[in-house]
């Protein structure tokens, strides 16, 4: 019977639902009578209409605050809130009613009671449907645990939804209840005995058959599509799977735990553009190379990106004991799998020791460096000046020597949009150490230039891994302020486009990434939140999951980023990256500002070092 019931469409349970709180509301009615006047009696007159005109009352109000749109296996406490708010209006109204009408033989103090056992049935109506769904009858026990059965929608039924449908076929986990495809030749077909419906009935599919997961068989699908289907879901809470590879369904290994949901990385941002393979080869192909920071995040994609292109040699250079670690680990892991004959050399140090520099790349024969190395955290920087400095500017002018001395043929700097117009010490401290490679590059026979872009996803830094843990504790999740505004690349795409920016420069080069249109963080929270299967809870949503708060501007932050100081900007060869000119230091103006901050640093005079990068840096403005 459980099964029968949960199995019935959404608005035929709808219908038992106002049905069984109508029958509740006139024997509430009838109960308050019998209380108030001590004696068993058979309501007339007023009373009658009174009894009858208590659900016309209470079920559209019901209705408006939601009371028939929760799953009730699944009600919380904020219901119990949105119950007592309709019963409270429910009374405010039947009170005028009463009062307008003069009613005969219906006491004021009835109406009271009336209400107070209507709460009372009402809410236990569906603490009782909760406790015969969830604990009887739509749980069962495997290996000790009890699984909920998800009903769940299939978007795409070509050989990948056909595949997954079969695999989800023999499990109790998952009751498949439809298909939806773009094909409109497939609309209105049975596949594996599932109806395939048109996309534009996406939203009431999902809601007649109480769907609380769409699987994504779209394997090849691009990003664009993707979003748009994530967008179609907007006001419905559901989560979104994604299945893994063709080549797994293919050899039937697909399994439930198999699905993984959709990450803010397989939707955010634009289709990426294929890469120019000759670029990526140009200087790592049976090159030596070197990737200093190679343990952080930009660093170790840089690695697994160069190991493609199997280079003779990748030294990879990081003062992380563990983050060494576990990238040499998982590189020569790859080495092995993909039998490359790429030798690999893992080296703990700091890029501020420049004569370790200098002797690795004389020793290994480096032909290119790419600088990853620095720190990027813009609230720790700021609270701690020196260390950002000597990190971001000191050990950049140490490699970028070291490359020159040792005869490196190419020296490619990892910077960011927070060089530009900082506001910040770590943004002032990126654009410093652009200056100094623009400085270098006219006093060297090594090819200098530097790459600059905004914000990864999933990097260390980034947003989306704080907002995972937040979202995955029940929240709030928190964003500084509803109008902040940031750029986003995936991780591989930023450093595929590195290297093939990098194999462009002809010596002093500015390369800015096309990192598409800047997106707004409260839009990526919501976004988050949705594709975890959780309801946004706000003012027009007050019982949903997970909210969001605004914890303000943080020290040095700014609403928005730039990846240009001025308008000086070219195309390439590469549709995605442009090459700028910018102003620099001269020689003699970078040793005196690098000797004088040298000296605030050894007299921990904190307001002197940001005195003098507001002199190398024009456009720094220290934040008040």
């Amino acid at each position: 019977m459980r099964e029968t019931l949960v199995n019935l469409p959404r608005r035929t349970k709808q219908a038992i639902v106002a049905g069984t709180d109508t029958a509740l509301l006139i024997v509430s009615f009838w109960v308050a009578l019998q209380l108030r006047f001590g004696t068993v009696l058979v309501p007339s007159g007023d009373q009658v209409i009174f009894a009858l005109i208590s659900p016309l009352i209470a079920l559209p109000i019901f209705a408006r605050l939601g009371l028939y749109r929760a799953v009730f296996r699944y009600i919380s406490v904020h219901m119990g809130w949105a119950i007592l708010k309709a019963i409270v209006l429910f009374s405010i109204v039947l009170g005028l009613i009463h009062v307008l009408i003069d009613a005969e033989g219906v006491p004021r103090s009835a109406l009271i009671i009336h209400s107070g056992l209507a709460f009372v049935l009402v809410s236990g109506s569906r603490v009782l449907s909760r406790w015969w769904f969830s604990e009887r009858g739509l749980h069962h026990r495997t290996g000790g645990e009890r699984l909920r059965r998800h009903r769940a929608v299939i978007y795409g039924a070509g050989e990948a939804g056909v595949q997954l449908a079969a695999a989800l076929g023999h499990t109790k986990e998952v009751l498949l209840v439809g298909f939806v495809d773009d094909d409109q030749n497939l609309h209105g077909r049975v596949v594996r005995g599932l109806t395939v419906f048109n996309p534009a009935n996406l939203e009431d599919l999902v809601e007649q058959n109480e769907a609380d997961q769409l699987l994504l068989a779209m394997p090849s699908a691009p990003r664009s599509r993707k979003k748009e289907i994530v967008d179609a879901l907007e006001g419905l809470d559901v989560e979104v799977l994604t299945l893994p590879g063709v080549a797994d369904l293919a050899r039937g290994r697909v399994q439930l735990s198999d699905l993984r949901p959709v990450s803010i990385t397989d939707i955010l941002g634009r289709d990426p553009v294929a890469p120019d393979e000759a670029l990526l080869d140009s200087d790592v192909a049976g090159n030596v190379v070197m990737v200093t920071g190679a343990g952080g995040s930009i660093g170790s994609e840089l690695c697994r990106q160069i190991l493609k292109r199997r280079p003779h040699r990748l030294v990879i250079f990081e003062r992380s004991e563990y983050a060494l670690y576990t990238v040499e680990r998982e590189l020569s892991g790859l080495i092995s799998d993909e039998k490359l004959d790429s030798e690999l050399v893992a080296v703990l140090g700091s890029v501020n020791q420049g004569a370790l520099l200098e002797s690795l790349m004389r020793r290994h024969a480096v032909d290119t460096v790419y600088h990853a190395a620095a720190y990027k955290h813009v609230p720790l920087v700021e609270a701690n000046p020196s260390q950002g400095v000597y990190n971001n500017i000191f050990g950049t002018w140490r490699a970028a020597r070291a490359a020159a001395d040792a005869g490196v043929a190419r020296f490619v700097l990892i910077s960011t949009d927070k060089a530009v117009r900082p506001t910040n010490v770590m943004g002032a401290t990126k654009r410093f150490a652009e200056m100094i490679v623009q400085c270098m590059d006219h006093k060297s026979e090594t090819v200098m230039c530097m790459v600059r872009f905004g914000n990864v996803l999933g990097s260390s830094g980034s947003v989306v891994p704080l907002f995972q843990k937040q979202i995955e504790g029940g929240g709030p999740v928190t964003v500084t302020h509803p109008d902040v505004t940031r750029y986003f690349m995936t991780i591989p795409e930023a450093a595929q486009l590195v290297i093939q920016a990098g194999a462009m420069a002809t010596g002093g080069d500015v390369f800015v990434l096309d990192m598409g249109k800047p997106i707004r963080i409260v839009d990526l929270a919501r976004r988050m939140i949705k594709l975890s299967g959780y309801s946004l809870k706000d003012e027009s949503n007050p019982n949903g999951d997970i909210e969001i708060r605004f914890s303000g501007l943080r020290p040095g932050e700014k609403l928005y980023e730039e990846l240009l100081i001025g308008d000086n900007t070219y195309e390439t060869d590469h549709a995605l990256i442009l090459r700028a000119r910018e102003y620099h230091l001269t020689e003699s103006e970078l040793t005196s500002i690098l000797d004088r901050i040298k000296q605030g640093m050894e007299d921990g005079d904190t307001e002197l070092i940001k005195t003098l990068l507001q002199e190398a840096v024009s456009e720094y403005s220290v934040a008040s």
